[in-house]
């Protein structure tokens, strides 16, 4: 899979407090937001503290990506979208990686809403420019909001409390909400990237009228500090650092941007991609395979110290995990809970970590794994009355069994979960027949295709293939293209695919476009499972709206109670740490961020003129 951190969107909620600036009119306008007591940063501050002012411009950094892109269309759910492209473009506000959950702005100078979150207003900063000279205007802000819901699905669900965008001052954007209290909605507007509405509006050079409903391979224009140099169409791209970016100097960029040229090449092989990091082609790579980072990181140029390994702990801090195996609920065979739980007493987990990843990881037992919000135990005081207060919807069991995987590492144990595993799918109506499990009344078998996007996932899939076999269950592994495999997932249309959420320390309304009723049918969303349950969809609700933190935490853990009840999904593992591999050219602060790796952001090249 894509890198899962870099791929990571965190969504955000709880109480917001704000650091104020001076009052305009009868509005009282913010420099920052905080989702977790007050910003750390003051009004005018120089610059976040793990940025380094005197980091040098220039030199190169290479990077490599698995797969093809085929647009550089920021907002469209379709295509393969160019990694790096965010670096062409600017949000209203930027987020600091040594908070949990506060925003500075950037293209807005400062935010303004009502005590009761009914809208909420940016002030877009009166420098702001695009690379052609034009200013940034309300007019693009309102653009970038409607398209984006309008071509992009998750964007739509994201969104979907925000009913419209208006100008309500020569620089002033307002928002306007359909319900009150949500104090997610200003701060996961700030995160809007924002577009040139001119340029869109425009034609190309060859005289054609630009659609921002399709795909597109023109160099795209943005507000941020890079500019699309050069590509080769699905196999290459290269950014250039602009001389001209209006917000250079910005307190929220200080230290930031520091690479005078970003390369990224494209792989469809994860060895190949090895091999050229290993041949000094790429500079930077996360290794995501344990068993590659304890056995293949053993070249000359480790010895020699050009390049460097690190296992760093910070990205993860504010990071809960939920990786597994997600059966697909809109298919019958899946819709019997018996049937899930045998899939997971079909997994071995010890065994696979000791024969392929050299015990690295630890398996995941919670939707929230690694932070705060992983429920633990059985419920008490606040978190039990919250799962009371929703009577015979919830599973009994939650009251009296604590989670758990099955645990195996031992032949026994391995025929014991399989025997267990089989007994399930016979109390759901199936038999073995002629070593086949199938229907007991239909004779039709039990079949899984298991949809990959990669290879590299092949080798950790195929033992649960195997054991799966050992039970009667026609298992199959079909790996895919990125493009197909993007377009399948988007549809609904698999058994089973390798799924990956990451969370917030402060979930929110992305929650329910992860397991909410209203985003089952929704192309796109990323419900993988096919969840619609009552009991999920109030401790949604109860989770965004949640008054104060501990109140969250409670509704969090509640859902986290339920969603593992209802057994969705086969749970896999992780690392509790980020490994990387770098040239020695690569230099870091020598404080990271917090919550963050701040790569590529503060990083800078030792060979920058």
């Amino acid at each position: 899979m894509t890198n899962p951190i870099a791929s990571i969107t965190l969504a955000l909620a709880a109480s917001l407090l704000f650091a104020s600036v001076a009052p305009a009119q009868e509005q009282t306008w913010h420099h920052a937001t905080a989702m977790l007591g007050e910003p750390k940063y003051p009004e005018n501050f120089p610059r976040f503290d793990y940025a380094n002012p005197d980091a040098p411009k220039g030199g190169m950094l290479r990077l490599s990506e698995e797969g093809t892109f085929d647009s550089f269309n920021p907002v469209l759910a379709k295509g393969e979208q160019a990694a790096g492209l965010a670096l062409v473009f600017d949000p209203l506000m930027r987020s600091a990686d040594d908070e949990i959950s506060a925003s500075y702005g950037l293209i807005a100078e400062s935010i303004s809403f009502p005590d009761d979150i009914s809208e909420a207003t940016f002030r877009i900063r009166a420098e702001a420019r695009w690379p052609d000279g034009e200013p940034i205007t309300p007019e693009d802000v309102i653009f970038s909001f409607t398209k984006a819901k309008e071509h992009n699905p998750l964007q739509a669900n994201y969104y979907g409390h925000v009913v419209s965008a208006e100008k309500s001052g020569a620089r002033d954007v307002t928002f306007r909400f359909d319900e009150i209290n949500n104090s997610e909605l200003p701060q996961i507007l700030g995160q809007l990237l924002i577009l040139p509405q001119h340029w869109w509006q425009g034609k190309d050079k060859d005289g054609n009228q630009r659609d921002i409903g399709r795909t597109t391979l023109e160099p795209v224009m943005g507000s941020g500090p890079y500019r699309i140099a050069g590509f080769t169409a699905g196999s290459t791209i290269r950014y250039e650092l602009r001389d001209d970016y209006w917000a250079r100097d910005l307190n929220v960029n200080v230290g930031h941007h520091n690479f005078g040229t970003i390369e990224y090449g494209y792989f469809t092989d994860r060895n190949v991609e090895f091999e050229a990091f290993r041949g000094g082609a790429i500079d930077f790579r996360q290794e995501n395979s344990a068993s590659r980072w304890a056995t293949a990181y053993d070249f000359p140029a480790i010895d020699t110290g050009d390049v460097v390994l690190e296992e760093i702990e910070n990205p993860l801090r504010a990071v809960g995990i939920m990786q597994a195996m997600v059966p697909n609920m809109r298919r019958d065979k899946f819709k019997d809970i018996r049937v899930r739980k045998a899939l997971n007493f079909a997994f071995d987990f010890e065994d696979l970590n000791r024969n392929l990843a050299f015990d690295a990881f630890e398996r995941i037992d919670s939707y929230f794994w690694g932070t705060e919000l992983a429920s633990s135990g059985l419920p008490e005081g606040r978190e039990k009355q919250i799962l009371e207060s929703l009577g015979d919807k919830v599973p009994p069991e939650v009251f009296t069994t604590v989670y758990t995987n099955p645990v195996s590492g031992d032949p026994a144990k391995s025929r014991a979960n399989l025997r267990q595993a089989l007994t399930l799918f016979r109390d759901a109506g199936y038999k073995l027949e002629n070593q086949q499990l199938v229907d007991a009344r239909t004779g039709a078998p039990f079949e899984i295709e298991i949809l990959l996007s990669s290879p590299s996932f092949e080798r950790s899939v195929l033992p649960y293939v195997s054991n799966l076999k050992k039970i009667g269950v026609n298992a199959r592994i079909r790996t895919v293209d990125a493009s197909q495999y993007t377009n399948r997932v988007r549809s609904f249309d698999y058994d089973m695919i390798w799924g990956l959420w990451a969370q917030s320390l402060n979930p929110g309304n992305e929650q329910s476009g992860y397991w909410g009723s209203d985003s089952l049918e929704r192309e796109g969303s990323r419900n993988y499972a096919g969840i619609s349950d009552p009991a999920i969809d109030a401790l949604i609700k109860m989770v965004i709206f949640a008054p104060n933190r501990d109140e969250q935490i409670a509704a969090v853990h509640a859902l986290d109670r339920v969603l593992l009840a209802h057994h969705f999904v086969v749970p896999l593992f992780y690392s509790n740490a980020v490994k990387v591999a770098y040239r020695k050219t690569l230099v870091h602060p020598e404080e990271l961020p917090y919550y963050g790796l701040g790569f590529p952001e503060v990083w800078w090249s030792s060979e920058a003129n």
